[in-house]
């Protein structure tokens, strides 16, 4: 076996004591050693490749420069790749590395993942959910412990959520900057309710009655949370009298977007010409893809991940208002929001 390259040995090939190799290679040279000096030794140690004793470090500075990632389903959909990439990314620039672990939501295998990892000495933990909703924390997940995406149970947990109502009030008043009054909410069917969809409902009546909109319940549908559900939902709101028919749609998500899409082909009309239509999500191959491209609200994935690692690690403190972090929700224009018809065509068959 290769003997492994230790200090003395960076020293002998830099020319240098030991002592000032420790002091560089620790990032404690400050400007005591010339920069000259410390180039010197970084080169000699990547020249033998020399790389420090994880072990030995963490004996000297208890901690291992590791973090724990829980995920529900994150890390087994296309949808929130993001929020995994930025906290290897904020993980990384702070010297640590990930270890994530996919529960699918069952209890007992989050309690073993837990359990593992602080049998690992990880620096700390962070749970991360699939829906923006309310979260029973891990069973021995310890104080301090971030979550991400979800709402936990009880206090001691920071969290960061994305601020959905406000997102739904930004999509909202896009429409009715527009001109429109006849807005819908295309809503997601399930049960329970997540927050997600109270919340981006409250942001929906919060627009209309501060625009002087009286809310007309019939234009605000369910349907499950795909192209499908939303192709029938937008549907029933599409045979709707020309009077009370909607010329704008709010949808919970993207992909209801896209079944709303395909409900407006089917009668025969044009967007946005003849419906504008606004999503949520901002979801990769989907909104800019769509033509027209999909004016929509993006789920802020990346800048939780980075506020969760930033959190845990103690390089951002935690909102004092039990510890839940709101980040905005940003929208994205893009072409699928015109004025509203002056006149609005009989509901019809797709044309061919």
């Amino acid at each position: 076996m290769t003997k492994r390259a230790g200090i003395r040995d960076v020293a002998r090939e830099a020319g240098v004591s030991p002592a000032t190799v420790s002091l560089v290679l620790n990032d404690r040279a400050a400007t005591r050693i010339p920069a000259s000096t410390q180039d010197r030794v970084r080169r000699a140690a990547a020249d033998i490749g020399y790389s420090p004793n994880s072990v030995a470090r963490s004996l000297r500075t208890r901690t291992t420069r590791t973090i724990g990632l829980i995920s529900d389903e994150i890390a087994t959909t296309p949808y929130a790749v993001r929020m995994i990439e930025a906290v290897q990314d904020g993980a990384r620039a702070r010297g640590h590395l990930v270890f994530l672990v996919s529960t699918g939501a069952e209890r007992s295998l989050e309690r073993d993942a837990v359990a593992a990892l602080r049998d690992q000495q990880v620096d700390g933990l962070i749970y991360a959910c699939m829906w923006h909703r309310d979260v029973v924390v891990p069973q021995g997940m310890p104080p301090g412990s971030v979550v991400l995406d979800g709402r936990p149970d009880r206090e001691g947990y920071p969290a960061v959520v994305p601020d959905d109502r406000r997102g739904a009030e930004a999509a909202v008043q896009a429409l009715v900057d527009a001109g429109h009054r006849r807005i819908a909410y295309v809503d997601i069917d399930e049960d329970p309710e997540p927050l997600a969809s109270g919340l981006r409902r409250e942001g929906y009546l919060a627009v209309l009655t501060a625009a002087g909109i009286d809310p007309d319940p019939a234009l605000h549908v369910r349907g499950s949370a795909d192209a499908v559900g939303a192709r029938e939902a937008a549907g029933r709101l599409l045979e709707l009298p020309p009077g009370r028919r909607p010329t704008a749609l709010f949808c919970f998500n993207d992909r209801m977007a896209m079944g709303a899409y395909s409900a407006a082909r089917r009668h025969g009309l044009e967007i946005p010409t003849d419906l504008s239509v606004v999503g949520y999500d901002d979801q990769q191959l989907i909104a800019a893809e769509l033509d027209p491209p999909l004016t929509t609200v993006a789920l802020p994935h990346y800048d939780m991940g980075r506020w969760a690692v930033e959190v845990l690690l103690g390089s951002r403190e935690a909102p004092p208002d039990q510890g839940v972090m709101l980040m905005p929700c940003p929208l994205i224009t893009r072409e699928s929001v015109g004025p509203p018809p002056a006149e609005q065509k009989e509901p019809g068959r797709r044309r061919t």
